[in-house]
């Protein structure tokens, strides 16, 4: 049993290490995008961070959808029906590049009222506009990054997505950082440099993907309504989930961006830091639900059971040391981001905030990824009432307008 273990402890680890690390490069382009355009000051770091919302807004149905289809994909590699599981795999493939181009042209016509609407302040639409217009164009590279991950990571590959974030991170860090600055004979482009870079760097990871996902996918002669129908029983109730989460995102920022942009720039280098303890979390919820559904494929129940209490553990371990970083060491990681001090003290309580909510995080994350590889959904109704409830708190909050008499910065000159 202790050897069954330690095996398992092992397979655990081998698929959630790829995954962890190729999700810390995803959100690393993001979080370089911030950094990058940090010494520019605080309005152009609200603006990357406005822009960046919105685009992983309108990716939200697909990401539920890429859920499904990884969990699809890990079932029928687990049976040996490897048939059905390329075939599902082309089917994804072809709905997820028509779902984004019509994200492409949504987010094209409806990125400055919305900006607008969420009360950004014009500087910040001034600049934030421009780069979520050339992030909506490549919109379908981001997408199709995604998906091609998803599909080769449901088949228990997660290194060669790793791989392909390598590349994309390093295309994205030598192409943006002359493109913002004006370095090297380039232009100064400022923050469009950096979506500029986000475009180049993704197509290039995406027909990687693709090259090596062409051994994965099957063709098919008709249209099968059946796998549509499995993919969408599946992913639905996770873009479900994900849409209430977004619609209380946005209401979250738009009482942010009531505080002014000086708030949002700290609340958002605050969440650039913060992701890098959740992706742990986010890459053994990957593994647990890859092994848990190959195993339940197999028929392996006890496995499958062993398998989840593995990744959970293993991930509490890891956030919980990463919470007590953000408690106790905020500002050293604030500081690497910007210099502004106005900002340091807004994201250290961030962060401090975020650093108690580490282990809740990681069991949430894993044991919902253990849940979506079995194939049970139920437990994404209870996150759309959590979701909802936070909507609804924060709207009665918005609406009490008890925000107005408060003061987060103070002048000393006053």
């Amino acid at each position: 049993m202790a050897n069954g273990v330690a095996q398992i402890r092992r397979s655990v680890m081998t698929l959630a290490l790829p995954v962890t690390v190729s999700s810390l490069l995803q959100r690393t382009e993001g979080i370089v995008a911030v950094f990058l355009v940090g010494g520019l000051g605080a309005i152009p770091i609200a603006a990357v961070g406005l822009g960046q919302l919105l685009a992983f807004i309108a990716t939200t149905l697909v990401s539920g959808l890429s859920v499904g289809t990884n969990v699809i994909i890990a079932q029928q590699w687990g049976a040996r029906r490897y048939e059905e599981a390329g075939q599902a795999a082309r089917h994804f493939l072809g709905l997820s590049v028509v779902m984004s181009l019509a994200l492409a042209i949504l987010g094209l016509s409806a990125n400055g009222l919305i900006m607008e609407l969420l009360g950004a302040q014009p500087e910040v639409v001034a600049l934030a506009l421009p780069y979520s217009t050339l992030i909506f164009l490549v919109i379908p590279f981001t997408v199709l990054l995604a998906v091609l991950s998803s599909i080769l990571q449901g088949s228990g590959d997660t290194k060669t997505p790793m791989y392909a974030m390598i590349m994309v991170n390093v295309l994205h860090i030598v192409i943006a950082y002359p493109l913002i600055y004006g370095q090297w004979g380039f232009p100064a482009f400022g923050v469009k440099g950096a979506a500029v870079a986000v475009g180049i760097a993704e197509a290039t990871g995406s027909l990687y993907l693709f090259s090596r996902c062409r051994t994965i996918l099957r063709p098919s002669k008709r249209l099968r309504l059946d796998l549509v129908h499995a993919i969408w029983n599946v992913g639905a109730p996770v873009s479900g989930e994900r849409i209430v989460q977004q619609a209380g995102i946005l209401l979250y920022t738009k009482i942010v961006l009531i505080y002014g942009t000086v708030s949002y720039a700290a609340h958002q280098v605050g969440l650039s830091i913060e992701s890098l303890s959740f992706l742990p979390g986010y890459g053994f919820a990957i593994a647990a639900a890859t092994m848990v559904g190959q195993s339940i494929g197999a028929g392996k129940y006890t496995r499958a059971k062993l398998e989840n209490w593995e990744a959970n553990r293993l991930a509490t371990f890891i956030m919980s040391a990463m919470g007590v970083v953000f408690f106790f060491f905020p500002y050293v990681l604030l500081r690497a981001f910007t210099n502004d001090e106005a900002v340091i003290d807004l994201g250290t309580m961030f962060l401090k905030i975020v650093a108690l909510l580490q282990v809740p995080l990681a069991l949430t994350m894993v044991l919902a990824g253990s849940l979506r590889g079995a194939g049970d959904f139920y437990v994404w109704l209870a996150m759309i009432a959590d979701w909802t409830v936070r909507m609804v708190l924060m709207l009665w909050r918005y609406r009490s307008e008890r925000w107005k008499s408060i003061q987060v910065f103070r002048s000393s000159t006053t």
